[in-house]
């Protein structure tokens, strides 16, 4: 029959209301099925990957006794990923509907475990990731991009799970746990790690005995349950998993699913598989709509990253960027370990010292201060150990060295940024949890250093993050929970704050890390969002205008992952050479990976930034 032919007796039968309808050819023998845009299927049987046309028909093939096959549209091609059964190793294929082609690319290296379940992921990036399972609940998540292979992270995933699929829009990994149901995980490698209960068995769902395969559908998923007796349909609103329907599959033994579109806009389920003695062809009624694609953030790569820091954990805080006098390149990163003490990077991310003092939380330099009547280049902390104000001296190389610290009396000391006045001095803002602020003024007593108060304030809940712009006598602070105020930096003057950005869509709270771009045309506030792993970045003078938010991506190529749950950055205009010629962005990285590790710093090009959000 011909394909027009087909397709007619098909949609006739379904538009009869006939609860099913057979695939034609070499399709009733397969194991597994994907559905091609066009038209056509690639199948799994028990000797090859097969390409056939819309009749079944055969049209190319790999030799391989393969299982957990899935796609992605490329272009007008089709990336498939499937297992090879023997050598227990994931292999992409690229399919090239139009010239009848199947192409083996590189294969990933093989896990250490079985593989029980594979899925591919594409991420908000446009890079394709594959999870790979095993049966003890064992899981990578790698990337890949031409021929590079790379492992993202671990996971831990429910035992017996022999069946995955992704739904890129929603940036979910949904598991089929054989024995229990089904979980969704948060698929952004990126995004805090967490699942939820998407449909279980009795007592506490509606399945029977278990969860079968699963297929993405707009907006929700379709389930078998563990006999492939019962076809679930769910749809996922307001973040919420609601059942439309339970119907029965009319395919005995059913054990794999592979939805298509109907040329009307319909949706379709091919159910089937192995013991199902053939494949057969479903309409249920659905109307899901996908998640949105995106949110319209840009994508920025990092240049570089630090050395991971040296414990587990949340670990890496708050960064702070020196200048070198003379050489642009000889500058140096400063970051906190809250576990340990204070680290000292290269602009190649070179750890170049570590200095053991204890428990410090957030770190910020000035240069060329006077403080009992010599020029200086400090950096103070905060160390928690203690609740005190620690203070660090930077010579001309870029060596710190400890040079005092003074008692504040806070309980709960947290946060701190530092401001030059007018005359050349140094203060500092330092904060607690229970959002008490105290400004001081850095002073020497021979060769200690001690703070003097000037100046107390507080915000109704927990702050942290804070930066001083310098040129303008502006404080901005983060009050976590509800967004960024501004007041008056001069130790003499009201404490009147402000509000210039409230946590919500814009700025999505835990509002963190920020620092103060000064351009040739323009000054800029960037902030972190800690809610949605992005960075909002706004006009550091009234009215405060918003300029755009970008996230930090992979650099596959450089072999480092994006940022995510950020709670300190420093941002600068000077030039420091290279890449970063126009400034650059040092951000506090909370979740490590390719592969996963201990916390540290990624640093971001200026230029790239401003590129992306079209800043003057």
């Amino acid at each position: 029959m011909k394909k027009s032919v087909i397709a007619t007796v098909i949609l006739a039968a379904l538009a009869a209301g006939a609860q099913a309808a057979p695939l034609p050819g070499l399709t009733a023998q397969a194991h597994e099925l994907s559905a091609l845009p066009g038209g056509g299927w690639l199948s799994i049987d028990q000797t090859a990957l097969r390409l056939l046309d819309a009749n079944g028909a055969e049209r190319a093939r790999i030799d391989v006794r393969a299982k957990h096959l899935d796609t992605r549209p490329l272009g007008g091609k089709v990336l498939a990923v499937m297992v090879d059964a023997n050598k227990e190793q994931a292999v992409p294929v690229l399919v090239d509907p139009q010239a009848g082609t199947l192409s083996a690319q590189a294969p990933f290296p093989a896990p250490a475990f079985g593989i029980e379940s594979a899925c591919l992921y594409r991420d908000a990036q446009q890079l394709d990731h594959l999870y790979l399972i095993a049966k003890d609940g064992q899981a990578e998540q790698w990337v890949m991009q031409g021929q590079q292979r790379l492992l993202v992270r671990k996971l831990a995933l429910p035992p017996h799970s022999k069946h995955c699929r992704a739904d890129d829009s929603a940036h979910q990994l949904l598991v089929s746990e054989q024995g229990m149901g089904v979980w969704a995980y948060n698929a952004d490698a990126e995004g805090v790690p967490g699942r939820e209960a998407v449909l279980l068995k009795r007592p506490f769902g509606a399945l029977d005995k278990g969860a079968g395969a699963l297929s993405v559908l707009p907006g929700g998923v379709a389930v078998l349950d563990a006999k492939g007796r019962q076809l679930h349909l769910l749809r996922r609103d307001g973040g919420k998993w609601n059942a439309v329907s339970a119907t029965d599959t009319g395919v005995h033994g059913a054990e794999q699913l592979a939805p298509l579109m109907a040329s009307d806009g319909r949706l379709q389920l091919a159910v089937g598989g192995e013991d199902a003695g053939g494949w057969q062809l479903r309409a249920p009624a659905w109307s899901g709509i996908a998640a949105a694609a995106g949110d319209g953030k840009a994508i920025v790569m990092p240049r570089a990253q630090t050395g991971p820091v040296a414990r587990q954990g949340d670990a890496a805080d708050d960064p702070a960027i020196w200048r070198h006098p003379a050489e642009p390149g000889g500058a140096r990163i400063l970051g906190t370990n809250k576990k340990q003490g204070l680290l000292v990077y290269d602009l190649q991310g070179k750890q170049l010292q570590l200095l053991e003092v204890g428990r410090l939380n957030n770190v910020d330099v000035r240069q060329q201060v006077s403080i009992g009547g010599r020029k200086l280049d400090v950096a103070v902390a905060t160390q928690r150990d203690e609740n005190s104000v620690m203070l660090f001296a930077i010579d001309a190389e870029g060596k710190v060295t400890t040079a005092g610290s003074f008692p504040t009396g806070l309980k709960n000391i947290y946060g701190m940024c530092l401001y030059r006045p007018a005359d050349g001095g140094l203060e500092a803002f330092i904060n607690d949890k229970d959002g008490t602020f105290l400004q001081y003024r850095v002073e020497a007593n021979g060769d200690a250093m001690t703070g003097k108060l000037l100046r107390r304030f507080k915000v109704e809940t927990q702050p942290e993050g804070c930066v001083v712009d310098d040129r303008n006598h502006r404080l901005f602070l983060g009050e976590e929970r509800r967004g960024v105020w501004t007041v008056s930096a001069k130790g003499d003057a009201p404490a009147k704050l402000s509000m210039i950005m409230p946590a919500g869509p814009q700025l999505v709270a835990d509002v963190e890390g920020m620092g103060i771009y000064h351009g040739e045309r323009a000054d800029y506030l960037v902030v972190s969002s800690q809610g949605d792993n992005s960075y909002l970045v706004m006009d550091a003078k009234a009215p405060y205008k918003v300029r755009g938010s970008f996230r930090v991506g992979f650099n596959l190529a450089a072999g480092i992952d994006g940022t995510s749950e950020t709670d300190g950055l420093e941002v600068s205009s000077a030039n420091f050479g290279g890449p970063y010629s126009k400034g650059m962005l040092v951000i506090q990285d909370g979740y490590k990976r390719l592969p996963d590790g201990p916390q540290n710093f990624k640093y971001v090009a200026w230029e790239d930034v401003a590129r992306a959000l079209k800043l003057d």
